[in-house]
């Protein structure tokens, strides 16, 4: 049996300008595999409480997934820090081409503290790690930057992950971007970068990859990718991408408009997946993936010449489309485009927007509070404007910059109600005050308001309660309005999530959403299958229920994070408006529903109680001890690295 490569970890001080490099413990990937798992670990065992997230102290974590590399949709990484945005656990996963790179290039996570003197960036080649001057970089916008490295180290093939013009001015909601698409969208990691002047980091790998049995991996991931072709799912995908799903969600009444005053938007034919047609050049995949569900696009526009992008994704139909009562194909794509040139979240980004237009339309502010402008609904204009004010911080943009806490202090306590948010970050560009399930899961999630944490859309299917209750442990409704079992849809995606996210996998490949097997087989075990290929990888032997186990302690690291900075019960809630105001519009079983507090007040209880937390939703010490989670535990974890 060939001896796989060393998981390796560099810890870089750009405060010196040196690199330390280490072999990654055994412990740490048995325990947390790799990817959000380890960024968990590294963030809570590096990080002092309280620290200020955009100073020097704060680290920012690049973890690839445990099995990225292997021929199947694994190309994921996480990026992880103290977010800016929400004073929370900060943490981001992104797919693209860059993930295996860094692998090959001798790195499995990159631990990155301090701050440079002057605009830096990462070189890092075949177990190498130098810190270079990025002078000539700073100020170009993400396209730009990877283009200008490219050219620079004199290979086209050079993978980079940069920050654009937002990360460089602090946007609270700057992302990370490689590629022309793939983002480290959420929580505001392209702000921690640009805070420590770092405006890049540069790979090339030429080591290989391999594999404790490569000829099982293959045979395992041929097998995988068969059945994934066989689904509906996988044919829909790949001519439509996730844009296909705007046209279930607004039929039904399940999008915002107008921030969240309506959820459901007619016309918007130029919206639909389908209207991408005349636009679309081709399609464009992550590393090892069958499904290339990426619209490569070319549009042709007065104001920005002729552009050229991928995407766009199901958020942006509705950030750019619902949110702001535009129905406009080339609006969508425009800010699709402005959104990744800029390294801008794009759902931080439209949220905030339609934000600030209800507050005008009511009154709340003005034209004095703008700058001039006149916030109104359905002007593209507006929208170009204001993406733009917001990346360099330029008059009311440099309001918005701060994110939602940071503005609501800014503009006034009474524009808070409007304003969407968990913890401080803006709600997804969904309406899901009709469905219980989607609610929870979106308010509890361990980084704010999110989809990506637990996202149960099975629960829309109306499968039979008795294949529901088989599948989750309990009786579970199957109607997706009921709060009946669904603390345990949202305990159960947490948990698989966590460990697809540390594996490096794609949800849309391997989750509830889709499954490489039918969902109806009986005989179907998806951490057996993981386990399997953990094992083929890594030639560690890692059990299906270790594997769960692991889900289970990265989730709770994650809350421990947020508990030691002083999140509770209290940041658990959905916003305000979603017990106030019911829904206007969409299909009878949507229209006329609001969440019932009382109702969610019991489901957050039993969704506490299968953690194994208390009633403020701080993890019991019992729990800490199954899951080998005591603070001496992870200090002796950490201290293996030095």
């Amino acid at each position: 049996m060939p001896k796989p490569m060393e998981s390796r970890i560099a810890y870089i001080d750009l405060s010196k300008g040196k690199a330390t490099v280490r072999k990654v413990p055994e412990g740490w990937i048995r325990l947390f595999l790799g990817g959000r798992g380890v960024s968990a670990l590294l963030l809570y065992g590096f990080l002092n409480p309280k620290v200020d997230p955009l100073s020097p102290e704060n680290i920012l974590v690049v973890s690839v997934g445990l099995v990225a590399g292997a021929p199947l949709p694994s190309s994921r990484f996480n990026v992880g820090a103290k977010s800016p945005l929400t004073g929370a656990l900060g943490s981001s996963n992104c797919g693209g081409h860059f993930a295996p790179e860094l692998r090959a290039a001798g790195f499995d996570h990159l631990i990155i503290k301090g701050k440079s003197e002057k605009p830096a960036y990462l070189w890092i080649s075949d177990g190498e790690v130098e810190v270079r001057d990025a002078s000539h970089l700073w100020g170009l916008d993400t396209f730009e930057a990877q283009e200008a490295l490219r050219e620079e180290l004199g290979d086209p093939t050079v993978q980079s992950l940069v920050i654009g013009p937002a990360g460089e001015n602090l946007v609270k909601f700057a992302n990370l971007r490689t590629g022309m698409k793939s983002s480290a969208g959420r929580t505001g990691m392209g702000a921690v970068m640009g805070s420590k002047n770092l405006k890049a980091i540069a790979v090339k790998g030429n080591l290989s990859i391999e594999f404790a049995y490569p000829d099982k991996v293959l045979d395992l991931c041929l097998t995988f990718n068969e059945n994934l072709k066989k689904t509906k799912f996988f044919t829909v995908m790949q001519v439509y991408g996730s844009m296909h799903i705007f046209s279930y969600t607004n039929t039904a009444g399940m999008v915002r408009v107008r921030n969240a005053q309506g959820n459901q938007l007619f016309p918007s034919d130029k919206l639909e997946a389908e209207a991408m047609k005349p636009y679309s050049v081709g399609y464009e995949g992550c590393y090892g993936c069958p499904i290339h569900c990426r619209h490569r696009y070319i549009v042709e526009t007065s104001r920005y010449g002729l552009i050229y992008g991928e995407g766009p994704e199901y958020t942006s139909q509705g950030c750019w489309g619902s949110m702001m009562e535009i129905n406009d194909t080339e609006c969508m794509l425009i800010c699709n485009h402005l959104v990744n040139r800029l390294g801008l979240d794009t759902l931080e980004t439209g949220s905030m927007i339609a934000w600030a237009i209800e507050l005008f339309e009511r009154g709340l502010i003005d034209e004095k509070t703008t700058g001039g402008m006149r916030l109104k609904w359905g002007e593209p204009e507006i929208v170009y404007e204001l993406i733009e004010k917001i990346a360099y911080r330029e008059g009311f943009g440099a309001v918005l910059a701060e994110g939602p806490r940071g503005a609501i202090r800014k503009l006034g306590a009474e524009t808070a109600y409007y304003n969407l948010n968990v913890k401080g970050m803006s709600w997804i560009q969904s309406e899901d005050r009709a469905i219980p399930s989607f609610v929870l899961g979106a308010s509890v999630a361990t980084r704010g308001a999110d989809h990506l944490r637990s996202r149960p859309a099975i629960d829309l299917f109306g499968l039979p309660k008795e294949f529901l209750e088989k599948l989750y442990g309990g009786p579970v409704s199957s109607d997706f309005t009921s709060y009946e079992g669904k603390e345990l849809m949202v305990w159960k995606h947490e948990v698989e999530y966590a460990v697809i996210d540390s594996l490096g996998l794609c949800k849309f490949a391997c989750s509830h959403f889709i499954t490489p097997h039918s969902i109806y087989s009986d005989t179907f075990n998806a951490y057996q299958e993981l386990s399997q290929l953990v094992y083929y990888v890594t030639g560690l032997e890692i059990s299906s229920e270790k594997l769960q186990a692991c889900g289970e302690r990265i989730y709770t690291l994650e809350r421990m994070f947020n508990v030691r900075e002083g999140f509770t019960r209290k940041d658990d809630y959905p916003p305000q408006r979603y017990f106030e105001e019911p829904l206007p519009d969409g299909l009878p079983i949507v229209r006329g529903k609001k969440m019932d507090r009382e109702k969610y007040e019991k489901l957050l209880d039993a969704y506490y109680e299968l953690h194994g937390w208390d009633r403020e939703g701080i993890p019991k010490p019992e729990t800490l001890r199954r899951l080998g989670l005591e603070e001496e535990r992870i200090e002796a974890l950490v201290g293996e690295l030095f």
